[in-house]
């Protein structure tokens, strides 16, 4: 999984989103990640 286009779209997300996210418990803070923007996903499988 390319990481580094999610932490990209996480940056500029934050420029226009307060906290990059439109949920606190979505903002990964508490694990040290950024979110993970995801194109698609099939089911219940990312």
């Amino acid at each position: 999984m390319n990481t580094e286009q999610s932490r990209e779209f996480f940056i500029r997300a934050k420029k226009v989103i307060p906290g990059g996210v439109n949920s606190p418990v979505r903002a990964c803070k508490s694990v040290g990640c950024d979110p993970l923007f995801v194109r698609k996903a099939t089911g219940c499988t990312i």
